[in-house]
This record gives C-alpha cells, structure tokens and sequence, in this order.
C-alpha cells in the first residue's frame, strides 16, 4: 500500500509544551507551571453574554469575516489603546484563536521558497506554519545580553533576496520581552528599506508591566506591511472561547478571509457575542489581572534570584525564562529530572527553539499559592543539584 501520509507534516516534531503537560495531567499531587493559560475564570459579565446569546437563539453561521459588530469593536479597540485605525468591513477577520490567523496569514502571503524570519525563542506555531504554508523559516537566534530584543543588525544579517516576511511577536512568549519604540523604528526602518512584510502577534499586548505596548503597524511606512494579530485568550481570560482576529491591508486580509471561509466557515457565534461585550466593558478586568499578573511577576522573579538563578526581567506577557547553563545539563533534562524528582513541570526553552537551550520557561499565570510550592520545589531541586 502506498504512503497515505504527508512527508511533510510527518517531519513536523510535536509541540514540546504538550509533552510535559500531558506527563503531569497522570501525575499524582504534580504541578505544573508550564501552560500559559490564565487562572483566572472569564469575567462574569462576559460569560453571561455569551450565555445571553444561547438562550436568544443566537446559535447560527455568522459572516465569515465576523459579526459586523464585533468586528467595529475590535477597530474602536485597537485605536483606542494602540492608535490603529482599520475599517471593519475589509481590513478586519475574526478567527479561531490567534494560531488560525497566523496559520492563514501565512498560507495567504507566502509562495513557495519565499523565506520569512522567525525570531526565538517564540511561540512554537510560527515555524510550523511556515513550513506547512510552502515558505522556508529562517530562524533569528535572540539573545539574553540584548534583553531577547531583536536588533536591527540581526535583522539584516538575516536578509536574503529571497525573504518576504517578518514575524514580530512582542511581548514575547516565552521570554517575557518587549520592544519599546526606539527599537521598533529601527526594524520599521529596514523593512520599508528591504521592502518586507510583517505579521504582527500582539496577543500580550495588554500583558505589560511599566511600560505601554507600541505595535510596529502605528508607525509610518508599517500599515500597509503589517498584519496585526491579537485575539481575547490571554487579556480576557477567554482561552477555551477559541477567539482571535487579525487586521491589516483589505489585499491580505481577503485572500485570508478566503482561505478562512474555505476552512473554516466563522468563529463560533457564541464565542462572537462574547467577545463584543468584552471590547465594550473589559478593561477595567483586564486592569485587574495585569496587577495580579504585575504581583506575581515580582515574586517569581526575586524568588528565581533567591535561589542563585540568573533571571532576566520580563517586561510583558506572563511568562520567565531562567538560566540554568550552571548546572551542565540540557534543558530537556533538567526539566525530565525536575519532573520525576519533585513532581514540577516546566517547559525547557529548547521547546521554543534550538537558541532557548540553557533555559527554562516558567508561567506564572497561576495564585500566588500555587507558585509558592511550585518555587519551594525548585529550590529544593536546585540545592540537590548543587550538591550532587
């Protein structure tokens, strides 16, 4: 019988977050801190919205592209908190999730053998969906000296004649870096001068601590570059909604709505109705989680430094991302030991490409209780290290 398989999605590796996660969903008394998924409930006032819209009836096909009322709030959003003005009949879909718009963006922009630049350590999808979409990843290696920023000297070494799209995903999972206008006007500056694209994942960008996110698409020359992503998981505490949009040039975002529609058909109604009161009367919860996100933050960090873990601080998303070079170990294996030895799951930086070896992502979007036998646990194996 022949092959009824893809080579190409065979040789595809499975996501290195799963693996750990499913460990721990058979592992007595284990807990984990490595999903990034808020632990917060989703507010009220949004649940009962989306309650609302069953006991209505609202339980139809929407437009492919989103409701249309939906779709003004995410534009009245996005020029409210981030000064992008889209128009929400061409310039405006709303997905499953972010991961299905950065799947179609990518599917939408990319011929065969066209490159795109992928910074990492990142959000495991974007290498995956390249390769899936025809186009050929070419991996930026950040680095810790340089807050896991990308620089503009990066940038250009990574250029070929053959490179079309930047993907830019800050605040960033799993680092927790952020790029602050200066350093996006440098990266603006050699995508118009090269003349690239960029799509942009800006799903933590209310997830900031001292610091107001800038998207690339704000400044001059980016908008019409720019395929911005966002979606209501990490903001809203909405990640089961399965919820996301994308907005950018009505040239790229209609072959997207294709592809969308083809695929897809739309994103589920009730998530939809949801979503809408959550634009309209969301931000006042969205306050209150980055301050507990804020508090959270401060005590895993000073905790990491307690215990003689070097720690860069993260200034966005909800995530660290430690060094553990000190104990000559690789990643994997010091996140297997910890695992089996104290009934503690974290993801090893490799798990967000090759350059994350040496570190390891922890998430603390979890109570502060959680985190605190969670921390003990560590520093229990840390010390057992050390003496070994």
């Amino acid at each position: 019988m022949r092959n009824p398989l893809n080579d190409k999605v065979v040789n595809i590796k499975p996501s290195g977050i799963r693996k750990f996660f499913d460990i721990v969903t058979e592992m007595k008394d284990a807990i984990s801190l490595g999903v990034g998924e808020p632990d917060f409930d989703t507010p009220w006032h949004i649940r009962e919205e989306g309650i609302y819209s069953l006991e209505r009836g609202k339980t139809t096909y929407t437009s492919n592209a989103g409701l249309k009322e939906l779709r003004i709030e995410i534009c009245n959003y996005l020029e409210r908190r981030f000064g992008l003005v889209y128009e929400p009949n061409h310039e405006t879909i709303v997905t499953v999730g972010g991961s299905e718009a950065i799947d179609i963006a990518l599917r939408a922009m990319l011929d065969p053998g066209d490159e795109v630049l992928i910074p990492q350590p990142c959000y495991v999808s974007y290498e995956p969906c390249t390769v899936l979409a025809d186009g050929v990843p070419v991996i930026i290696d950040l680095k810790a000296e340089n807050q896991f920023r990308l620089t503009k000297q990066e940038l250009l070494d990574a250029i070929t004649e053959k490179t079309k799209v930047l993907i830019m995903a800050f605040p960033n999972n799993p680092t927790g870096a952020i790029m602050e206008q200066k350093d996006l006007e440098e990266i603006a500056g050699v995508i118009i001068e090269k003349d690239l694209f960029v799509i942009s994942d800006e799903i933590y960008a209310e997830l900031t601590y001292g610091y107001h996110h800038v998207s690339i698409a704000s400044l001059p020359g980016m908008r019409e570059r720019t395929i911005v992503i966002n979606g209501f998981s990490k903001a809203y505490a909405m990640t089961g909604w399965r919820l996301g949009y994308a907005t950018g040039p009505k040239e790229i975002i209609s072959q997207m709505t294709k592809i969308h529609q083809f695929a897809i058909m739309c994103a589920p109604s009730t998530s939809q109705y949801a979503a809408i009161e959550a634009m309209k009367n969301g931000d006042a919860d969205v306050a209150e989680m980055v301050e507990s996100y804020n508090g959270r933050r401060r005590f895993v960090v000073n905790s990491l430094h307690e215990m003689g873990l070097e720690c860069f601080e993260p200034y966005g998303a909800f995530y660290v991302f430690p060094s553990i070079r000190q104990f000559n170990m690789s990643a994997d294996e010091f996140a297997t030991r910890l695992l089996q030895e104290e009934k503690l799951a974290i993801v090893p930086g490799t798990a967000f490409g090759a350059c994350g070896e040496g570190h390891l992502r922890i998430s603390y979007a979890y109570s502060i209780e959680n985190l605190k036998v969670a921390l003990e646990r560590l520093e229990h194996f840390v010390t057992k290290l050390r003496n070994e």
